[in-house]
């Protein structure tokens, strides 16, 4: 209710002071549970993903230091939030994602890790959890303001969402299953921003 909540409040204020919001390729969006999965480069993407998957709640691995405090951790727990231990992630980094999936709700999971721009490394851990939980990954990529600075200068916010990647339709050893399918969104990652940039000179 709070999550619910809270989204519209910032959803609202955000069409007031932000620019032009579009989702592209929602209709690829598939029925949950999925893990939904896009690079790390702001803490504004975070937002509207789960704009742009809304009504569909999104519940998103964070790491553990956001949870320090009393008030913090209800803050961030009810906001569908969950720890994770970054620097030494335990069997938690792993159980906690997949039992969210088994209920039948999405996770969402930046694998960069890090916002960094470019040269975004890709961790296992969203093609793992997509494989055990045996759910798709919905590849999504963000493209607009990445600090509050230029949400003020309305620069215009494209999400685009490319073709779920199914990971249990193979017969493959499960190492090789990984490895292929971390490539394939490296590579899927990369065309949606090609294509967010070709809709642009159109």
């Amino acid at each position: 209710m709070f999550y619910k909540f809270a989204k519209t409040v910032v959803h609202i204020i955000l069409i007031i002071i932000g620019g032009r919001f579009q989702v592209q390729n929602k209709e690829k969006i598939p029925v949950a549970p999925y893990v939904v999965v896009s690079p790390h480069t702001s803490w504004i993407e975070i937002i509207y993903l789960g704009f742009a998957v809304s009504p569909t709640s999104v519940h998103y691995m964070a790491k553990q230091e956001l949870f320090k405090g009393k008030f913090l951790n209800w803050l961030m727990t009810h906001l569908n939030a969950f720890p994770v231990n970054r620097d030494n992630p335990g069997p938690s980094a792993i159980k906690a994602p997949i039992r969210l999936l088994k209920q039948g709700k999405v996770v969402g999971i930046f694998p960069s890790g890090t916002r960094k721009q470019t040269n975004l490394h890709l961790k296992r851990g969203a093609v793992t959890i997509a494989f055990k939980g045996k759910v798709p990954m919905l590849p999504a990529f963000y493209d607009g303001p990445k600090n509050f600075k230029e949400i003020l200068k309305r620069k215009p916010i494209t999400i685009r969402f490319g073709d779920p990647i199914h990971l249990n339709d193979s017969d493959k050893e499960q190492k090789e299953i990984l490895e292929e399918k971390s490539l394939e969104l490296m590579a899927t990652f990369d065309q949606l921003q090609q294509e967010i940039q070709a809709t642009k000179k159109k």
